[in-house]
Order: structure tokens, then sequence, then C-alpha cells
């Protein structure tokens, strides 16, 4: 592979993956300790609401936002199941720092980079494999997913 080819790789390609697999883990997991403290909170608060509410009638107004808080617990969880924040989080994680591994093994020349007359061709075929994987990965878990559905 031509060292000006192999350079372009990196600096589009392969930073270009990196930064998005670092970006959507960094989403992910934020969006998943934000239900998930939402979660913890309005499901602790439901039953002091209920017990402020039981045979208070001075409290009726409680019993709307006993209702609300109650559905937002509902939400919630539903969301962390329904858009795999936790899962999206790890599985992203993992391949940035998969694919941020491969980069010091080329590097250092170890592995398959050891006595390898083209290290940066295996490099590019292992950095294109470990991002097909995780793209396959993701298309039977939404194909699993899809299925349950129908």
């Amino acid at each position: 592979m031509e060292k000006n080819t192999f350079e372009d790789y990196l600096k589009n390609r392969y930073q270009g993956q990196i930064n998005w697999y670092d970006k959507k883990s960094k989403q992910n997991k934020k969006r998943y300790d934000i239900f998930q403290w939402v979660l913890i909170i309005s499901s602790s608060i439901t039953p002091v609401l209920i017990a402020i509410n039981f045979g208070l009638s001075e409290f009726a107004d409680l019993k709307w936002v006993t209702l609300i808080v109650a559905v937002v617990v509902t939400i919630s969880a539903s969301s962390i199941r329904i858009f795999r924040f936790h899962d999206n989080w790890v599985s992203y994680r993992t391949t940035c720092e998969t694919l941020k591994k491969e980069l010091y093994m080329y590097q250092a020349g170890i592995g398959e980079y050891r006595n390898s007359a083209d290290k940066d061709s295996i490099f590019v075929e292992r950095v294109e494999i470990l991002i097909s994987q995780e793209n396959t990965l993701w298309l039977t878990i939404f194909k699993n997913e899809e299925s349950k559905i129908k």
C-alpha cells in the first residue's frame, strides 16, 4: 500500500471512525445516566407520594403528581429498554477502544504486524473487519428486536 494512501486512510477513515464511536459512546452513556437517575428518583418518591395521599383529602392535588411521577417511571424504564442506551454505550466504547488498540499494535509492530512486509495493508484490513463486525452485530440485534415486535 502506498504511504500517501495509508496516511489518507488514517486521517479520514480511521480517525473518523474513532471519533464517531467515541461520540456515540458518550451520547449513549449520558442518555443512559439521565434516564437511570430519572428512574431512580421518580420510583423512589412514588411510594412517598402514595403514602402522603393515602386518606388525606387535603392533598388531593398530589394525586395527580403521583400519577405523573408513576408515568415518568414507566416511560424511563421503557426508554432504557427500547433505546438500549447501555448496550449501545458499551458496544460503541468497546469498538472505539479496540480500534485504538489496533493502532498501538501497528505502531509497536506486534501481533500480526511482526515480521510483516506490508503492515499498512494488514492494518487497513483489520480495522475494516472490526468496523464490519460491529455493524453486523448491530444489524443482527436490530433484526432480532424487529422480529420480536411482529
